[in-house]
């Protein structure tokens, strides 16, 4: 058994189907053909490989009047540890940041957050309130900042978790049905 042959690619795109909050072994049985038996090993060993990590719910944010996200591309100095920790502390805390990455690459950006609000004023606000106006030395740490807003995307070709079964089966050579 293996991660990524095409009995488990195809179970991987029977979770993606609409309405999957959990694995339902009747419903992957009927959008793949492959006996219980077969789904239900597949998804212990996926589950044992660390390679599923979760099921959960699909939201459409703009129903909760959230339709900003805000990328954001940072230079901290790290070498300031007292302020580089403090401000990881207030991410930690931070319910609007659901991801803090570090990055490496052009122009000396160290780290990527990601943030959802309801819209550009209450970014700017909130961020003032939580980072700049409550960490001392956050000036003198942050040497620069490019925040890229995104909105509701125009055209969405697949999820990353479809895109990267697309790439999966394309590098193996695993023709679709």
């Amino acid at each position: 058994m293996r991660i990524d042959d095409e009995i488990r690619l195809n179970i991987f795109e029977a979770l993606l189907s609409e309405n999957t909050v959990s694995p339902n072994i009747r419903q992957i049985q009927k959008r793949t053909g492959y006996h219980k038996a077969t789904i239900k090993s597949s998804l212990d060993f996926l589950k044992k490989e660390g390679v599923l990590t979760g099921f959960g719910p699909k939201i459409d944010f703009k129903k909760f009047d959230y339709r900003l996200e805000a990328v954001v591309l940072w230079q901290i100095d790290i070498s300031n540890r007292p302020v580089f920790q403090k401000i990881v502390e207030t991410a930690k805390k931070d319910e609007n940041l659901y991801r803090l990455s570090g990055i490496i690459g052009p122009h000396n950006w160290n780290f990527l957050s990601h943030h959802i609000y309801r819209d550009v004023e209450s970014y700017h606000k909130d961020i003032t309130k939580k980072y700049y106006e409550s960490i001392p030395g956050v000036f003198d740490a942050i040497k620069d900042r490019q925040i890229i807003f995104e909105t509701e995307p125009f055209y969405k070709a697949a999820s990353r978790t479809e895109a990267l079964i697309r790439i999966i089966r394309k590098h193996k050579g695993i023709d679709r049905k």
